[in-house]
């Protein structure tokens, strides 16, 4: 199939966090095509204003746009805390109202109400995603009852990228993190990773997670959640083209990326720069 047919499902993230996403969609839905981009060069995206975020991401998702993708997935809780909401509103009917841009806040908190008993839920995320309030809002929206506590755990994205997350340097962060969650509720039972890094930290999280709780991993849930959008809007689906086509653009340098993609998912093989 010439490139010029090709209409992938574009996945977005600052860095490399989003691969964990990808491997899911990938897992699930091996049959479409995918065009990841990662903005390496300038992540992370945490620590940065709203206003920012939002202007990368744009320029993120028109990329991926040229390249051919009706459909693009924020895989990035950053991305999709502080610039989602505005591009769906101000840019999409500008740019091409039959396009879509997704992101992997919303379907996290549709699966959450399924999972807690006890009402209280503990959110790990980065600053950015945790300053936004995006969690407790959607909560809130879907889920009145339920009580969300935040903890931000800015050093977790560092070791992951770092390819430190299994050393024992790591424990001290997510030890000093897990206690601090916990401390502001008894009532937790209930804790979703809200950053597509942390799940490569999830033995270490598990190791001081209290047994009873229960850890909620973002890939596998926005998988089905794409699965089942795409099968109630069989227009989307029809122009997501479907011959196993995986593409992976970055900002920053393709031979690094490849190395440290493969942390996340074993499927890199071509990687392009791109400037945005």
């Amino acid at each position: 199939m010439s490139s010029k047919n090709i209409h992938p499902i574009g996945v977005f993230d600052s860095g490399y966090g989003g691969l964990s996403v990808l491997k899911e969609f990938i897992r699930l839905m091996p049959e479409y095509d995918y065009y990841y981009l990662g903005d390496n060069a300038r992540a992370p995206y945490g620590p940065r204003s709203f206003e920012t975020v939002y202007q990368y991401t744009l320029e993120a998702v028109k990329a991926l746009f040229d390249l051919g993708c009706h459909l693009v997935i924020l895989a990035c809780n950053t991305a999709s805390a502080k610039a989602l909401r505005s591009i769906q509103q101000k840019d999409l009917p500008k740019i091409d109202p039959s396009r879509r841009v997704l992101g992997v806040i919303r379907p996290s908190v549709e699966a959450i109400g399924g999972y807690t008993i006890s009402g209280s839920i503990g959110v790990l995320g980065t600053k950015g995603t945790v300053v936004s309030n995006s969690y407790p809002l959607e909560v809130k929206k879907l889920y009145p009852e339920l009580d969300v506590i935040q903890e931000a755990c800015p050093m977790w994205v560092p070791l992951v990228e770092n390819n430190e997350h299994n050393k024992a340097g790591a424990d001290f962060f997510v030890q000093e993190n897990i206690n601090s969650l916990m401390k502001k509720s008894e009532n937790i039972d209930t804790v979703i990773l809200a950053c597509t890094h942390y799940p490569l930290l999830e033995n270490k999280i598990k190791k001081y997670l209290p047994d009873n709780i229960r850890l909620i991993s973002q890939g596998s849930i926005v998988a089905k959640s794409l699965k089942d959008y795409l099968h109630r809007h069989p227009e989307m689906d029809k122009k997501c083209t479907k011959s196993s086509v995986y593409k992976f653009f970055t900002t920053d340098s393709p031979k690094i990326f490849k190395e440290q993609g493969k942390i996340f998912c074993d499927k890199i093989d071509n990687v392009v720069h791109i400037i945005l």
